[in-house]
């Protein structure tokens, strides 16, 4: 069985991390889902989606601060973490070791056990700091993947821009999927 670790932190974008909650129900993938305090304010701001709904579409929810949660320990075992988005709050946490909640601390498990950490980071511009702690992450395999839009495939809404990204996520993590439209030649 496949499991990915999802959260969403409070950067704004949080409908990347809810779109690819979707898409990883649609492919069968288990979620075990952490949503930390910004983003829950991000979520009402930005979107529709109420936090209960997105809960239930997860299958196994985690409090942000449950420091004991299960994704705390390298014993939970799981194929990858994606943090969608990813503020640079919780990437300056996690390049500095600070395992204050439970993204940080599993992210930090993530990196211990040597399994694939995916960071959607969303912030511009980028400062040298954000940089660095940037490059310290990817030298140690942390795939620090902007959720940048492509335009070859000709988007002509947001859903559109979405599915190449959740496609681009499943990439990564050796997902099969049809949502990313290749480019061809």
């Amino acid at each position: 069985m496949t499991r990915i670790v999802l959260a969403i932190s409070g950067a704004t974008g949080a409908i990347y991390g809810i779109n690819l909650l979707k898409e990883l129900n649609q492919a069968g993938i288990e979620t075990g889902l952490i949503i930390s305090n910004a983003a829950q304010k991000t979520i009402e701001l930005e979107t529709d989606y109420s936090l209960g709904a997105i809960e239930k579409m997860a299958s196994q929810y985690f409090g942000y601060g449950d420091i004991a949660a299960p994704p705390a320990s390298g014993s939970f075992l799981h194929q990858g973490m994606v943090i969608a988005p990813c503020s640079m709050k919780t990437l300056s946490a996690i390049a500095g070791g600070y395992a204050d909640n439970l993204i940080n601390r599993a992210a930090d498990v993530t990196i211990k056990e040597r399994r694939k950490l995916l960071l959607l980071v969303r912030e511009t511009p980028l400062s040298p700091i954000h940089l660095e702690n940037m490059l310290k992450l990817a030298r140690l395999g942390v795939i620090i993947m902007p959720p940048v839009p492509s335009f070859y495939h000709h988007p002509e809404t947001i859903e559109d821009m979405m599915k190449q990204m959740t496609g681009r996520v499943f990439d990564q993590l050796g997902i099969e999927n049809s949502l990313v439209k290749r480019w061809a030649e």
